[in-house]
């Protein structure tokens, strides 16, 4: 009996561990002024499709504080993980991907910057979007959007009540964030997902659409703002999905 009950455990442990192995989990990563709730639509669509979904929730203090806290969401998650960046999110990602858990990279209307670039070095590329002529920054040099920044520029598809929820909720960013570098871009490794969103006034679509050529990304457009996986979730649920699946 002894027997089999070391048996049975062996075999627990090994079934667990192969499920870990096989098992898909989605780490998503959110911007500035945002926070993890962000993504409360898009992670609703997921978790019906049984997927391990975590939310990460950036202090926005620096890049290398936000990459901390990514990889701490990476070794909480079971098996792979698809990394999913939106907006300052996405130079979080290509530092955070690296990982070698991390299988495949999905920006999100997101910054992808290359090995020794920053966040800023690509801003200057195109002309400047509409929205950024609406950031405020703090005494102490944090940036964040007056709410009528997020209802105008930020969210400007989304309905008022979910508006003011987003200019509550906002973390802002310490502003030098922009100006700290990559060390290599894990895009140059990994398969990437790009979705661009045609309407977005505080990234450039041009800028967006140049990030996604350059890091060789299957491409999505959608015609929505800047918070699209608020605004259209359905859309982004399926470009994540169509990364865990590798297709």
């Amino acid at each position: 009996m002894k027997t089999l009950s070391f048996l049975t455990a062996g075999l627990l442990a090994l079934s667990a561990s192969a499920f870990a192995e096989t098992q898909t989990s989605v780490v998503l990563v959110h911007g500035a002024f945002a926070d993890g709730s962000s993504w409360n639509k898009v992670i609703n669509q997921l978790q019906k499709q049984h997927t391990e979904v975590i939310a990460v929730q950036l202090p926005l203090t620096s890049l290398k504080d936000d990459v901390a806290a990514t990889q701490r969401a990476i070794t909480r998650a079971q098996g792979n993980v698809v990394l999913v960046g939106h907006s300052w999110g996405g130079t979080v990602i290509s530092e955070a991907g690296n990982d070698a858990r991390v299988k495949s990279l999905v920006y999100v209307a997101a910054f992808a910057p290359d090995s020794g670039q920053s966040t800023g070095d690509l801003v200057g590329r195109y002309p400047a979007p509409a929205g950024s002529a609406d950031i405020a920054k703090t005494a102490d040099g944090y940036l964040y959007l007056p709410a009528k920044a997020v209802s105008h520029d930020f969210a400007p598809d989304v309905k008022p009540a979910e508006q003011k929820t987003i200019a509550a909720t906002q973390g802002p960013i310490k502003a030098e964030a922009f100006a700290e570098k990559i060390t290599h871009a894990a895009w140059h490794d990994k398969p990437s997902w790009y979705v661009v969103s045609q309407n977005d006034r505080m990234i450039n679509p041009q800028l967006e659409r140049a990030m996604a050529k350059a890091i060789h990304a299957k491409t999505t457009e959608v015609a929505a703002s800047h918070v699209s996986m608020v605004s259209q979730p359905e859309v982004i649920t399926r470009a994540i999905e169509q990364a865990v699946e590798g297709k």
